[in-house]
């Protein structure tokens, strides 16, 4: 069995200008704009969702595959990811497209000026998941994370026809999908992931009430920020579960990413939806205590004590036996 986790896969530059943009402006000019900025640093991180899950599935000694499409540009992230347990052989690589990517210089106030490129994000409409089925084994889910619309579509649309158990993540594409694009994504997932604001703009936009959904969907889990995580499950009871104790925000990009892999990589454990859900949160709480969405690390023995310290001894020693593999 497997895990095929389609998304997108971003690399995000961000820069530093140590002044304020609207020094430079002339409000009268704004239609003959053209300036410059000398910038103080420049950071390169590693990003977009599939990859950001890929990587928390790989720290919990799993072996995800990822799906999603790519630059030649994209061998230094792919190195990077098979050293930490990812699956790269899927990955479409673009011959005249350079990887997604994110540019934007912040100044002194957090104003920010930004450019997103899809580049060879495109191109994995193009992507079809029975030949990676036939090389990895058949998935116990496949995750259709935010990526290109109509690649999102095919592989739910292909998920359906032959049988594969998948997840809808939509997020991002929230914003932008219409309501028949966001049924169609959504109608008949093991699983729907959203945040508390996203569960609310599917039911906006699909004109699908709450039971509505239900009946559409195995499970609904919604992530509530520092508030923990709520799960539905048609005709059970609603869990409802606190974030990790005692967790040192910094920087909160990645967040949901971490949760979903700690969630997922738990399902596949068989330890049941209370417990997967916590370990999506602990698995989230090391994302937010650092700067980037891959750059954490932990040892099992830290990973269980924080599980432990957040959840107790029987969540402690429900999850132990899954860690033995990681260092």
């Amino acid at each position: 069995m497997s895990l095929l986790i389609a998304g997108s896969i971003a690399t995000d530059h961000l820069m530093t200008f140590g002044g304020k943009f609207a020094d430079s402006l002339v409000v009268e000019q704004l239609d003959k704009l053209s300036v410059s900025f000398l910038v103080e640093d420049l950071e390169i991180r590693r990003g977009g969702v599939a990859p950001n899950m890929c990587f928390g599935l790989g720290r919990l000694g799993l072996r995800p595959v990822l799906v999603g499409a790519a630059g030649e540009d994209f061998a230094d992230y792919r190195s990077w990811l098979e050293r930490h347990g990812v699956d790269c052989e899927s990955v479409h690589i673009s011959e005249n497209r350079h990887t997604a990517r994110f540019v934007c210089t912040s100044d002194s106030t957090m104003a920010q000026f930004a450019s997103f490129y899809p580049g060879a994000m495109s191109e994995a409409r193009l992507i079809e998941l029975a030949p990676i089925v036939a090389r990895v084994g058949d998935p116990t889910y496949v995750l259709v994370g935010a990526d290109d619309p109509d690649a999102m579509l095919s592989h739910t649309e292909e998920c359906r026809q032959r049988g594969y158990p998948f997840i809808a993540d939509p997020s991002q594409q929230l914003a932008f999908g219409e309501g028949d694009l966001i049924r169609k994504l959504i109608d008949g997932a093991a699983i729907l992931f959203s945040n508390e604001y996203e569960s609310h703009m599917i039911q906006s936009k699909t004109g699908w009430t709450q039971d509505d959904i239900l009946a559409r969907v195995g499970i609904q889990v919604t992530t509530l920020g520092a508030d923990g995580v709520r799960i539905h499950q048609r005709g059970e009871e609603t869990i409802e579960l606190p974030a990790a104790k005692n967790v040192a925000a910094l920087e909160p990009t990645g967040v949901g990413d971490a949760f979903r892999a700690g969630f997922l990589g738990a399902m596949t454990w068989g330890v049941g939806l209370e417990r997967s859900a916590q370990v999506g949160c602990v698995l989230a709480a090391y994302v937010v205590e650092t700067v980037g969405t891959q750059e954490y690390s932990f040892t099992a023995a830290q990973f269980v004590a924080r599980v432990e310290e957040s959840y107790g001894t029987d969540a402690a020693a429900d999850i132990e036996p899954h860690l033995a593999g990681v260092r």
